[in-house]
């Protein structure tokens, strides 16, 4: 993907293609090809555990969308595939309830996924050099915060992370020993009965 995409953002206010994206394969064909680069039907099957029938018809799908496109070069399902974009961003609020309940059903399958990746790491994590798992975060905190704090956190978070985005798109800025890394970010309002300091779950339990 050029540099310049590094940043790209796929805008989706479109409630169908929310509803066509909130499939379990089809979210993983789309990082599969942000992360990877190009690849055909046929390869992404092998990858995923898939068939290739199955990865074409899903990389179509989304091509219907925009998300991705042929990158050019090859035929049938040996023609490659790529993402248009890097990221995907869906209104933070929803102006007709079709958009309110398609996004809804796909923030409720990337939460899913956020808790399959959290605990596949626990799974690996004991086979992982001692140096990851002292890296790598799991940690909470309670804060109180108006809407606006919240968010210039997030902003501030944001800030902090580009720094690091060029390396999606440009292998040779990655540092020696650089992995991909999942950085889930996650913060709203507590459910339940409030707390006014840190609860017995809370940052101090490490990784």
């Amino acid at each position: 993907m050029p540099e310049q995409q590094a940043r790209s953002v796929k805008r989706m206010t479109d409630p169908r293609a929310l509803r066509a994206l909130a499939h379990p394969l089809r979210l993983s064909l789309l990082g599969m090809l942000r992360t990877e680069g190009p690849l055909t039907a046929t390869r992404a099957g092998e990858l995923l555990g898939e068939s290739s029938a199955s990865c074409s018809f899903h990389l179509r799908q989304l091509a219907k969308y925009g998300l991705v496109e042929e990158a050019g070069g090859g035929r049938g399902r040996e023609r490659p595939w790529r993402a248009t974009t890097m990221f995907t961003d869906i209104p933070t609020v929803a102006d007709s309830p079709e958009l309110a309940a398609a996004s809804g059903l796909f923030r409720s399958l990337v939460a899913e996924r956020y808790y399959e990746q959290m605990m596949g790491w626990l799974e690996a994590r004991a086979d992982e050099p001692a140096e990851w798992q002292q890296a790598a975060l799991m940690s909470d905190v309670l804060l109180y915060l108006t809407p606006a704090e919240l968010t210039e956190l997030g902003e501030q978070v944001d800030g902090l992370l580009d720094r690091y985005l060029d390396r999606m798109t440009r292998p040779e800025l990655r540092p020696a020993g650089a992995r991909l890394i999942n950085y889930i970010q996650f913060g709203a309002p507590a459910q339940g009965p409030g707390r006014s300091r840190r609860g017995p779950a809370a940052g101090d339990s490490g990784p």
